[in-house]
């Protein structure tokens, strides 16, 4: 296994992966972001300049700082691009059978020491490292959206998942001026354990007329001290990645009280995302 990790790559430049290459390169790593296309990277790329740009606006960092972070983000479509990192984080879409094929891909280039990470929300780690032929080197690194400010990251542990790479990946994590914390494999680990669930039980207050969503998540601000409602965060994270959390909580758990409400599975059949779509719960393609 890599001593020290000087080269991340991650696979996917959307909201998440794009804000894993920002606070990487921004503490000094070379990175190599993947995607299937030019235009995923490119609107990745632009993203987090955007980004960099605000945090110069608020003084967070200086100018040179964000060209050099600017400069050591190389973008490619070739996978063979990957070949030189200590770390690759596969950072797509929460779909099982695309996170296995990407992971796969993954372990055919890299060397036998890079260790392969996988940011799911809610799918086993185990389950996943099962698939590859070293799963001793795999793990699980649960970033936040947006991730250049949530200093959280859950360490996921599969049952295969070696000490030294527990340990790595915890170092790195700090590196990224980032708070690790460990975490057993489990569904949905820690947090969206607990989180997921309370924004479905939001759609079903919702659902059931009890309140307005602007009353349901200012309820929550004022009485529960969230810095955001569950419906906004909703939109925020994606009702498509809440849905697809609720399914594999239902699937794992085979416990009713996950089941999604079907508020939300009819906001996501209609396309109404959230914030990346324009509309959610809320508008943002135009004021509200």
């Amino acid at each position: 296994m890599a001593t020290k990790i000087e080269t991340i790559g991650i696979v996917g430049a959307g909201t998440m992966g794009n804000g894993i290459a920002q606070v990487s390169a921004v503490a000094g790593l070379k990175v190599v972001l993947i995607d299937v296309t030019d235009a995923a990277l490119e609107k990745g790329v632009a993203t987090l300049t955007s980004s960099l740009a605000k945090l110069v606006e608020k003084g967070k960092i200086d100018a040179s700082a964000r060209d050099a972070a600017l400069a050591r983000i190389e973008t490619s479509t070739d996978y063979q691009r990957l070949s030189s990192a200590d770390i690759v984080v596969e950072a797509a879409t929460e779909n099982v059978e695309l996170k296995i094929r990407i992971l796969r891909q993954i372990e055919s280039i890299v060397s036998g020491e890079t260790i392969v990470a996988s940011n799911t929300s809610s799918i086993s780690i185990t389950a996943l490292a099962a698939t590859l032929a070293k799963p001793a080197r795999f793990v699980g690194m649960h970033f936040f959206n947006p991730v250049p400010l949530m200093p959280l990251v859950e360490v996921i542990r599969g049952v295969q998942t070696a000490d030294d790479t527990a340990a790595a990946v915890r170092d790195l994590t700090q590196r990224l001026g980032k708070t690790p914390v460990s975490v057993k494999n489990a569904p949905g680990f820690v947090v969206n354990r607990i989180l997921v669930p309370m924004i479905n039980e939001a759609f079903f207050v919702l659902a059931d007329g009890i309140a307005t969503a602007e009353e349901i998540d200012e309820g929550m601000r004022l009485g529960a001290n969230h810095p955001i409602g569950p419906l906004a965060l909703a939109d925020l994270i994606g009702l498509d990645v809440c849905l697809s959390v609720m399914d594999v909580f239902l699937k794992d758990f085979g416990d009713s009280k996950y089941r999604a409400c079907p508020l939300l599975r009819e906001l996501v059949a209609a396309g109404r995302l959230g914030r990346k779509t324009g509309h959610g719960v809320y508008r943002y393609d135009q004021k509200r």
